[in-house]
């Protein structure tokens, strides 16, 4: 493993922890970064696996307490039994659409003017929902029903799309089907869980001979860096969210997706991927 590769494993890992839960699309970042890093091929899609593996095992560590409860839980507590069936409703959409989806989507969908674009537009989305009232039924992840758990994991399948946000789309669809913030914000960490296990062993399957021991160092970087700053942005967002909307990552959003699009309209970069 040379230095430019570790230094390319450190900043991916950085952009995949720190944007993976926040509404602001990990997939669209980790799109244009790369591009910018010249960081692709097939070692990028074994690479993009395991940080996300990292990124998740954060969200886990995070909640440990309620993922335990429920899990003891479970053979005898009704709220445990809820709250595991809501999480299986909301996740099956995703597992049934991506199925059938996700080569047609990687392959014309997969690049910086199409991330550009779903920024903006999911920008703009965001600020109408935090601007609209909101009727809150249900407080806590607890009071959440199979109704609201369906039409959030329909929500999330909007994130097929890159640089829409799994977590921008199923916290503004909580928002939208009457769950608090502080509910949406939570439930959407817990449906990661399934949906990226889920998607990852299911790419790691796919794309298993893609997985060489020559590099683990550069995967354990991005594995290591991910998971840390993973954790750095779930308790900043849990913390921010106590007295803030999530109309400055609306504005990022917004911002950031102009600027990709500026850059590609006045040929200041070459996004190698905008016409593939």
């Amino acid at each position: 493993m040379d230095f430019w590769t570790a230094v390319q494993a450190l900043i991916l890992g950085v952009v995949e922890g720190l944007t993976e839960f926040l509404p602001i699309s990990s997939t669209g970042h980790q799109i244009i970064v790369a591009d910018l890093l010249n960081f692709g091929g097939e070692r990028a899609m074994a690479f993009n696996i395991i940080i996300q593996l990292g990124a998740i095992l954060a969200v886990v560590w995070e909640f440990r307490g309620k993922i335990l409860d429920v899990v003891t839980g479970l053979p005898t507590q009704r709220n445990a039994q809820r709250f595991t069936v809501n999480l299986l409703i909301a996740f099956m959409p995703a597992v049934v659409l991506g199925v059938i989806f996700a080569n047609v989507i990687h392959k014309y969908l997969f690049n910086p003017i199409t991330v550009a674009t779903a920024l903006v537009v999911g920008g703009i989305i965001m600020l109408w929902a935090e601007r609209r009232e909101h009727t809150v039924h249900a407080e806590t992840v607890d009071e959440i029903t199979w109704k609201d758990a369906l039409k959030v994991g329909f929500a999330q399948c909007l994130a097929m799309i890159p640089g829409t946000s799994r977590s921008g789309s199923t916290i503004i669809g909580g928002l939208l089907f009457g769950l608090s913030r502080k509910t949406a914000t939570e439930f959407s960490f817990f449906l990661a869980m399934p949906t990226m296990v889920g998607a990852a062993v299911y790419s790691g399957y796919k794309y298993r001979d893609l997985f060489q021991a020559a590099d683990l160092p550069v995967f354990a970087i991005g594995f290591v860096t991910a998971f840390i700053f993973a954790m750095i942005a779930v308790k900043g967002l849990l913390k921010f969210i106590a007295s803030h909307s999530y109309a400055a990552f609306a504005w990022y959003r917004i911002a950031f997706g102009l600027l990709i699009l500026a850059t590609w309209q006045f040929g200041w970069v070459d996004w190698a991927a905008a016409t593939s």
